[in-house]
C-alpha cells in the first residue's frame, strides 16, 4: 500500500479533516459522553472533557505517522465537529484497511456516515491503493450495518462471538468491498498528491 496519512477529504455535506486540539469539546459534547452513542463501541464512555482532550492530543501526536489515519467529520454547514472516522486497524500482508466510525446521536439518520465512509472508502482503494477494505459491527446495531451497505460494502457472515464492546462479547458482522468490486461514487473533491 503506499500509505500518506490522515488527508483533508471533501463531500457534498463534509469535510474529514485532522482532529484539532480544540475539537475535545465538541468531541466530548457532541458523542463521546453519549452513552447512547458509546453502547456498542470498544472504547468507554467519556467520564470526563479531560478524557476527549487526552484522546484528540493522542491523535495530534500521531498524525506524523504515513498508516494512521483519524478523521474528524465536519458538518459544512455548521463547522460543527460531529463524529470521527478510522483505520481502526492496518493488515499489510493483505493490503487491509479495517473502518470503524461514530456521530453523534443529534446527527443520526440522515446519511452523514454513509457519506463520510464512501469518502474514506474510495481514499484507501484508489489513494492508498489497498485492495480491501472491510468493517465490522455487533449484530444489535443495525444501523453501522446499513452504513455498510449504502457505501456500497459486500455482508460477509457473522463472526460468533467474535468482537468485543461495551456491550461485553457479541456476535459480530462482518462487510467488505475490494479495489475490484463496483463503487457507486467517488468524493467529488479528491486530495491532491502533496
Amino acid at each position: 500500500m503506499r500509505h500518506v496519512g490522515t488527508v483533508p477529504l471533501e463531500t457534498d455535506r463534509l469535510l474529514l479533516r485532522r482532529f484539532d486540539p480544540l475539537d475535545a469539546a465538541s468531541m466530548y459534547q457532541n458523542w463521546a459522553s453519549d452513552p447512547q452513542v458509546t453502547k456498542y463501541l470498544t472504547w468507554s464512555t467519556h467520564e470526563s472533557p479531560e478524557v476527549s482532550q487526552g484522546f484528540v492530543n493522542w491523535c495530534v501526536g500521531q498524525y506524523a505517522l504515513p498508516n494512521f489515519y483519524n478523521w474528524a467529520v465536519v458538518w459544512k454547514e455548521t463547522g460543527a465537529v460531529i463524529g470521527n472516522i478510522s483505520a481502526v486497524k492496518c493488515e499489510e500482508a493483505i493490503e487491509e484497511m479495517e473502518l470503524g466510525w461514530v456521530l453523534g446521536r443529534a446527527w443520526w439518520g440522515r446519511g452523514i456516515m454513509t457519506e463520510a465512509a464512501r469518502a474514506v472508502i474510495a481514499f484507501f482503494l484508489d489513494r492508498v491503493e489497498a485492495h480491501r477494505v472491510c468493517a465490522g459491527h455487533d449484530t444489535e446495531n443495525v444501523r453501522s450495518g446499513r452504513v455498510m451497505q449504502k457505501a456500497g460494502m459486500q455482508y460477509e457472515g457473522v463472526r460468533r462471538s467474535g468482537g468485543r464492546n461495551n456491550r461485553g462479547i457479541v456476535d459480530a458482522a462482518v462487510y467488505a468491498i475490494l479495489r475490484e468490486d463496483p463503487r457507486a461514487e467517488k468524493p467529488k473533491i479528491f486530495p491532491q498528491t502533496p
